[in-house]
């Protein structure tokens, strides 16, 4: 299977997830889409005591790991740009414990976007040497953790 079409991820909860509910259907950019596709998730998230945030984010994942996994395998790419579930849950992530407000949402976005896709190490390493489900997830964790380090450096200096 090449570019899965919108009918096709609606046959399939486990693309449907995947493909971020199809914002990774975008002919171009699509990790960017699929970020874009996680705020408003996040903003319900973001109510959330710090516990169970986090423990969505932990839950979404793992779950990731099989999702990102399986859409892979069934469409014979590793790492197929239409797989957004990574990008959901890395900013998701980089936005744990952020500031309220639509600001620091757009700089969590710009921040992740921009470590996920320069891939500074261990980010790029990561993406070349881990395979499957996971390695499609980890290095958009690892982007997250640099993102959300940056946006809560920057909180606590202009805070």
């Amino acid at each position: 299977m090449k570019q899965p079409a919108f009918s096709d991820l609606l046959r399939s909860p486990t693309m449907l997830l995947a493909f971020g509910f199809g914002s990774g259907l975008a002919p171009k950019a699509p990790g960017t889409f699929g970020t874009i596709a996680a705020i408003p998730f996040w903003w319900l998230l973001q109510w959330l005591p710090p516990a169970q945030y986090l423990a969505v984010v932990i839950v979404s994942a793992l779950v990731g790991c099989y999702l990102c996994g399986a859409a892979s395998k069934k469409l014979g790419v590793h790492d197929h740009g239409g797989i957004v579930w990574d990008e959901f849950v890395g900013y998701w992530l980089t936005m744990f414990m952020a500031p309220a407000g639509w600001g620091w949402a757009l700089y969590g976005f710009v921040l992740f976007r921009l470590f996920d896709i320069t891939k500074p190490q261990p980010i790029s390493w990561a993406d070349r040497k881990v395979h499957g489900g996971t390695g499609i997830m980890l290095d958009d964790i690892l982007a997250a953790v640099y993102a959300a380090l940056v946006l809560q450096l920057t909180a606590h200096w202009i805070g």
